[in-house]
């Protein structure tokens, strides 16, 4: 007696006697395989490119679109500080919630008072779809093509803090410049 009854279809394959038998479709398989290994190995010997392998990180593949999305970067204010003010919206959207920040709180600073104590994502689930830095408002959060160190041996040295984050290729060329530290500060009509 079956657990359950599976359904028939009208269209079926069904396998005749030499695909039943197994040995010559595996054999079929063994051969096609051995061609492509042989025709990969001579123009690897003659000094051809055979397959398709990128030599990476000497060579990058040519068919990765030229915003591709690798490793995350946060923008720096002039001071050297983040332009990161801690409002999470990158946390929130992020599908995979792989980023964490604790947020501090800086009196002296009138324009934007709150800033990341702690900013870390967690490579060993990111999916890399870039909603962090669509959804950023201050342009903090960036991605650049590459992805020096990734993958790496141990799933405790995928989390990349702020440190590592704002050191890596800085970058202080932000869309939406942080207000000089003179500023006033008073928002609205005057």
């Amino acid at each position: 007696m079956k657990p359950y009854p599976r359904k028939t279809y009208w269209n079926e394959p069904t396998m005749g006697w030499w695909e039943r038998a197994y040995l010559f479709e595996i054999l079929r398989g063994l051969w096609i395989t051995s061609v492509v290994f042989l025709r990969n190995m001579g123009k690897w010997v003659t000094g051809r490119k055979g397959a398709l392998t990128t030599y990476y990180p000497e060579e990058t593949r040519w068919d990765y679109a030229p915003a591709n999305r690798g490793k995350h970067i946060l923008t720096q204010r002039p001071d050297g500080r983040p332009q990161c003010v801690a409002c999470n919206m990158c946390a929130t959207v992020c599908p995979a919630k792989v980023i964490e920040i604790d947020a501090g709180f800086d009196p002296a600073d009138a324009a934007h008072p709150k800033f990341p104590v702690r900013f870390e994502i967690d490579y060993s689930r990111c999916v890399f779809c870039g909603l962090c830095v669509e959804a950023c408002p201050e342009d903090a959060i960036r991605m650049v093509k590459e992805t020096p160190g990734l993958p790496r041996l141990d799933r405790g040295q995928m989390w990349l803090g702020m440190d590592e984050l704002l050191t890596w290729n800085p970058q202080s060329d932000v869309a939406k410049p942080y207000p000089p530290a003179g500023g006033s500060g008073k928002r609205g009509p005057e």
